[in-house]
């Protein structure tokens, strides 16, 4: 599995609830673009819209070797889902305070998938919270790292 993209501000921003793998529906140059790593999740969301669910804002750079019908960077891009996953995501779209963001773009079996979670905003004390917790993970392992190597 080689990860095209992470939205690393994701991670960083909101509370991960569930996840759930999608695909998505590409031009021929986007998806020889997105295998050579030129995509970008940072600021792009998923909605669902008519009973579709949509990729908004996710950057594909034109392809480099593309002709003047190359595609357009920021266009909106259909997922790909099952009709009960759609209808799970509109009930938890609809709940107050819960968005659905991608978290990662990666080659399965030589298709691209879009790795969608459901989440909830980060308020400022918590991403502070996290960052603390992240610290003192990191002290323990640099101890536990340190008093291991002093016995050989």
């Amino acid at each position: 599995m080689k990860i095209l993209a992470t939205n690393k501000k994701a991670y960083h921003d909101y509370e991960i609830l569930s996840t759930l793998e999608t695909g998505i529906s590409l031009l021929g140059t986007e998806v020889k673009s997105a295998k050579e790593g030129r995509m970008n999740l940072k600021d792009s969301y998923i909605k669902v819209i008519g009973g579709e669910v949509y990729l908004i804002n996710c950057h594909i750079s034109p392809y480099t070797h593309g002709n003047i019908l190359n595609h357009d960077p920021i266009r909106t891009r259909k997922l790909l889902l099952h009709k009960k996953e759609i209808n799970k995501l509109i009930g938890l779209s609809k709940e107050k305070g819960l968005t659905i963001v991608p978290l990662k773009a990666y080659l399965k079996n030589n298709l691209i998938k879009i790795e969608a979670a459901v989440v909830r905003g980060k308020k400022k004390f918590d991403k502070r919270e996290t960052m603390r917790r992240k610290e003192v993970d990191r002290e323990i392992e640099r101890a536990i790292k340190n008093k291991i190597t002093k016995f050989y």
